[in-house]
């Protein structure tokens, strides 16, 4: 099975109102495995395994149980995704809807019930309910605490009145059931058949358009990269890549050091890497390939600089390599 990564803003978001909150950095980033290099880049991807244990780790350091539910209420998804960028740039509620299901991976990865989108609309007695079909999510309680709030609290900015009248989740009340309904400001009901929202069917069509047209336009076509880099990563060539391109510059860019990384041994690599084509040293020498002619082509570098950039510690090697793969030597590529 494929595995499961959420967008490093959201994990460096937590981290920041966690540790806001009393939890310790340090223990922070030893019990979830999650450093602050890792979260560096916003649109960087964490496994969910380490996200899970970064929320559980704290619940437990900051001392507070509903940390999920309060993240959710105070931190905007628009401050740590893309995502919630453009849906704030949505013309209106429905499609601020379509765009939350067509980027939400880049939020958060989930496994869904045949493989459908992660939200729909159901109609059950003439009440419209906005349903979360992740699968198994009583696993994963929290997910569905600060997905909720963040939905109902961040509506709040510009709709007239609650979009949420009623909320249904799938797990047993926790100790501080009562929280729910302060912040979901409606009637909660637990242990239910499903994960849902019965909204305000008149506030379908209320305009969001919180940023200008034009910002949307922006935002989807740099979301559809990171959407493509996302579906790439599934491959053992992605994989590679992604591990290969922070570690180019410290020339220790073996299949060894890279198959540790995936924890895989090398044959297990070699073999995944095979049945798609490929050697490690084609994507190696590839991604190499790529990445000077960004730098070069941008002239956001010097040739001595890109050599380095790219993992060649000597630079009359990079420029063979260049003549390798262009015909022309770097310099030629630059000017």
């Amino acid at each position: 099975m494929t595995e499961l990564t959420v967008g490093a803003g959201l994990a460096r978001g937590l981290m920041k109102f966690a540790i806001a909150k009393g939890a310790d950095a340090n223990a922070l980033s030893a019990r979830s495995g999650i450093t602050a290099a890792d979260v560096a880049d916003q649109d960087h991807r964490v496994p969910m395994t380490n996200y899970i244990a970064l929320v559980r780790a704290s619940k437990e350091l900051s001392g507070d149980p509903a940390i999920a539910l309060h993240y959710g209420e105070e931190v905007d998804l628009s401050e740590v995704s893309i995502a919630g960028l453009i849906m704030n740039a949505s013309a209106d509620m429905r499609e601020a809807f379509v765009q939350m299901n067509r980027f939400g991976r880049l939020v958060v990865e989930v496994e869904t019930e045949a493989g459908q989108s992660r939200f729909k609309h159901v109609v059950e007695d003439g009440q419209i309910w906005l349903v979360d079909t992740r699968a198994n999510p009583n696993a994963f309680v929290e997910l569905t605490e600060v997905t909720f709030a963040r939905q109902i609290c961040g509506l709040r900015r510009f709709l007239p009145r609650p979009f949420a009248l009623e909320v249904h989740v799938t797990h047993p009340a926790p100790s501080y059931a009562a929280e729910y309904e302060r912040i979901f400001g409606c009637p909660v009901v637990f242990d239910s058949r499903w994960n849902a929202m019965r909204t305000d069917a008149s506030l379908q069509s209320h305009k969001v358009a919180l940023q200008p047209h034009y910002v949307f336009g922006v935002l989807s076509e740099r979301a559809m990269t990171l959407v493509k880099e996302l579906e790439n990563s599934k491959s053992a060539r992605g994989r590679v890549e992604s591990l290969l391109m922070p570690m180019l510059h410290t020339g220790d860019i073996s299949m060894d050091a890279i198959a540790t990384k995936m924890a895989v041994s090398r044959q297990t690599l070699f073999r995944r890497l095979k049945a798609e084509d490929v050697t490690f040293e084609k994507v190696l020498d590839e991604l190499r390939h790529r990445l000077a002619l960004d730098y070069l082509g941008g002239r956001k570098t010097s040739v001595n600089e890109t050599a380095y950039l790219v993992g060649f510690s000597d630079p009359a090697a990079f420029s063979r390599a260049f003549k390798r793969w262009t015909g022309k030597s770097p310099s030629e590529m630059r000017s």
